[in-house]
């Protein structure tokens, strides 16, 4: 999170500097595809907050099809994001183009790494909804994992509306 801080203050002071420049690079992404992105993170993060609460019910059947449907929206989240990487390079909107680009890509490809992370951790869960019964330690490495897809999703939501919507 400090790091990110770090990121989102430097990103802010460099918008400051050339507000047109940055304001116009804005304008150039796929505002469709972020909101899907946003909804598919919020929607993940409901799965595991119900898979969370199924695994401790004993409702195993139940956590894996819903850690089952967050990794899918990961998945989907990690196509579109590749699928905005490409557009954006292949109109020449590159990591070179200005600083906007480069703060894009930077924030955005850190946070598809930890969203990859997010997703094996994810199926990490997965393998302990078929585990007949969970130790308490067990139980708290399962809810350190659920907290970390948790982040995940608040770094994108702080992500989204800086990037794709404040002019």
């Amino acid at each position: 999170m400090l790091v990110f801080g770090a990121f989102f203050a430097t990103f802010m002071v460099e918008r400051a500097k050339a507000p047109e420049v940055f304001d116009a690079a804005r304008k150039t992404l796929h505002l469709g595809v972020g909101l899907i992105n946003t909804l598919l993170l919020l929607t993940s993060s409901l799965c595991i907050v119900v898979a969370l609460r199924a695994l401790r019910s004993g409702a195993r059947l139940a956590a894996a099809r819903a850690i089952v449907v967050a990794m899918t929206c990961g998945g989907v989240f990690i196509a579109l994001k590749m699928y905005e990487y490409t557009s954006l390079v292949t109109d020449g909107h590159g990591i070179g183009a200005n600083h906007f680009y480069l703060y894009y890509f930077i924030l955005t490809g850190v946070h598809l790494f930890h969203v990859c992370v997010g997703v094996g951790v994810l199926a990490f869960l997965l393998t302990q909804t078929r585990r007949h019964e969970l130790s308490d330690t067990r139980m708290a490495v399962v809810e350190g994992g659920t907290c970390f897809w948790h982040l995940v999703d608040l770094l994108w939501i702080v992500l989204f509306p800086l990037l794709y919507l404040v002019a």
